[in-house]
């Protein structure tokens, strides 16, 4: 390659090309967008791309660093006990998502097409599990069914532990992800299209499978695809409840933590990425066949009194949430028992973290911290990138680029991109080894993790925003930055706010993005319930859970009486009736 294909080849244009000349010429304020554009550019590839390629070279490598081409993939492939993890993941991921689908499908069209009271409770109820981690629920299923279960009896018996459980367990974790789905599709519908077929006097089976069910179709296989990435790709429940039941998640942990086999569990990373990037690839083909629901003629549906009906949805959902509380209950009541099953009397010597592990509170304390600079600095970062793709004049290829980058993380299951950082950032060689094993990886790694969801929303708020308040800054020669600071910002307050606390709770329940990352002075205390489970404190890793969920719940209830505050002072426009 020449001196003189080198621009062509990485997209720069020659000194002399017309794109050149109108760089030479931009203002002030365009080569701060461009500098804002490029920094975040820089940081998505060096923070996702650059370690996804670590984790790629390190497959064709030994535990030396000799490259030995496909010979670690065919030990895997020729490994029996590999190879079924495979055909265990898959299972369990296409069990738990139709049942989760169709749980959650039923308790959204209660929500959404019946008349049955308390609405508002089972929705709130039905976010219980965002608030924990998914080692929760697996430890409340050991605490019903386990050996030394209360109600072990009720499984006919089965165990718990294996495919079940996990299951179960994956249910509950995932129900409330699928259930927001759910209900966004059930939600829009033209009340014309019903208003005709009980003029024709159409049964309501036949209304549900010609009118109902095609209108959500698209939200129903984007929930679909949530359900089986999260299972496939969780890493809590079958660690704490898979028992001998191997999958691909847990086989990582053992491959890298157990045998200390790098190459191996960067090939067993990669196989773990195809389903995940498959689902993705699903997902962005439905998303691009959806067509709009609602016409500017459309009349809004509001679903009419049906006594049996209702009550049927309204037993339905007490049943659903008493199995949302009940798990959760159960681990509360376990943290704060005694010594399960034999004496139930109330204690809080399982709190008292410091006497079964060397970090005790600490754990909870950098939880605190990491969620906390997640939240504030991932906001900036996602909003300022956001703002550059939405609401940049120029450099039409460049925000392509990026935006294509932020859509990555998606696709990559936490467990991987974990172990990618450690085969890039553990490299002395590579001058951002520095954060290696330090909160700062434990930040940039989450804020990566949870970046598309939080980048979507952003965008779509930004979206909304009419372009003429650009063209009305522009011609008042306002500054881009100022005008984002006191238009766009404020406009946009409940979608930061949104995605602030996406980010923190996230933060303080994730365990396989960070697992591989921490040292014990940056232990989290997701990590902490891991470990406690390990050694046989069930409790001790039940109370500790009960914390972050307490401290999940809290920090939303403070987050909604704040912004409640803020946006009656800044957001007061929205409420202000004609």
């Amino acid at each position: 390659m020449t001196a003189l294909d080198i621009p062509a080849a990485t997209g720069i244009e020659p000194p002399g090309s017309p794109a050149m000349r109108r760089l030479r010429h931009l203002k002030a304020e365009s080569w701060i967008m461009l500098a804002g554009i490029v920094a975040i550019l820089v940081a998505l590839i060096a923070f996702m791309a650059l370690p996804l390629y670590a984790l790629l070279k390190k497959s064709v490598e030994d535990d030396k660093g000799a490259f030995v081409g496909l010979a670690n993939f065919q030990e895997y492939f020729t490994s029996a006990g590999l190879v079924q993890s495979i055909g265990n993941s898959l299972t369990i991921a296409l069990l738990t998502m139709v049942i989760a689908c169709v749980l959650a499908f039923a308790f959204a069209y209660g929500l959404t097409r019946t008349c049955m009271p308390f609405k508002r409770v089972f929705r709130a109820i039905a976010t219980i599990p965002i608030l924990a981690p998914s080692l929760l629920p697996a430890i409340s299923l050991i605490y019903l069914f386990g050996n030394q279960g209360l109600i072990k009896g009720l499984l006919f018996g089965e165990t718990i532990y294996g495919p079940i459980g996990i299951m179960i367990g994956m249910v509950f974790y995932i129900f409330p992800h699928v259930l927001m789905i759910m209900v966004t599709a059930l939600s829009t519908t033209d009340a014309r299209l019903y208003e005709a077929a009980d003029a024709l006097g159409t049964k309501p089976v036949r209304v549900f499978f010609t009118i109902t069910l095609p209108g959500a179709i698209y939200g129903i296989v984007s929930a679909a695809v949530i359900a089986f990435t999260l299972t496939i790709t969780d890493f809590g429940v079958p660690k704490v409840i898979g028992g001998q039941y191997n999958v691909l998640a847990t086989d990582i942990y053992k491959q890298v933590v157990g045998q200390q086999n790098f190459s191996m569990g960067a090939v067993v990373g990669l196989v773990l990425l195809m389903p995940a990037l498959f689902s993705f690839i699903i997902d962005r083909h439905v998303q691009k066949k959806q067509v709009a629901l609602l016409s500017a003629r459309a009349v809004p549906y509001h679903p009419k009194p049906h006594k049996t009906r209702d009550m049927a949805f309204l037993g339905y959902c007490t049943v659903m949430a008493m199995f949302l509380i009940g798990i959760l209950g159960t681990a509360a009541f376990g943290s704060f028992a005694k010594f399960w099953p034999y004496d139930l009397s109330f204690s809080l010597i399982h709190y008292d973290f410091d006497a079964v592990d060397p970090n005790g509170w600490s754990s909870f304390y950098n939880s605190l911290r990491m969620a906390a600079l997640t939240a504030v600095i991932g906001v900036v970062i996602i909003f300022l990138g956001a703002y550059f793709v939405e609401k940049g004049q120029s450099f039409v290829r460049l925000r392509g680029i990026f935006h294509m980058l932020a859509m990555m993380p998606m696709a990559v299951p936490g467990l991987v991109l974990g172990l990618a950082y450690v085969f890039f950032f553990s490299v002395p060689e590579n001058p951002l080894s520095i954060i290696y094993a330090t909160l700062p990886i434990l930040v940039v790694c989450t804020v990566v993790h949870f970046y598309t969801v939080s980048h979507l929303t952003m965008l779509t708020a930004l979206k909304q925003i009419d372009k003429e308040f650009e063209s009305v800054s522009a011609s008042l020669k306002v500054p881009f930055y100022k005008t984002m600071l006191r238009v766009h910002v404020p406009i946009c307050l409940p979608a930061v706010s949104e995605v602030m606390m996406y980010l923190f709770v996230n933060a303080m329940t994730t365990v396989s993005a960070v697992v591989f990352l921490y040292s014990p002075d940056t232990k989290l205390a997701a990590i902490t319930v891991l470990n406690l489970d390990d050694v046989g404190d069930q409790a001790e890793a039940a109370a500790m859970a009960m914390i972050i969920v307490a401290t999940s719940f809290t920090v939303r209830m403070l987050h909604a009486f704040l912004m409640k505050s803020l946006n009656a002072r800044h957001s007061a426009w929205r409420t202000r009736s004609a």
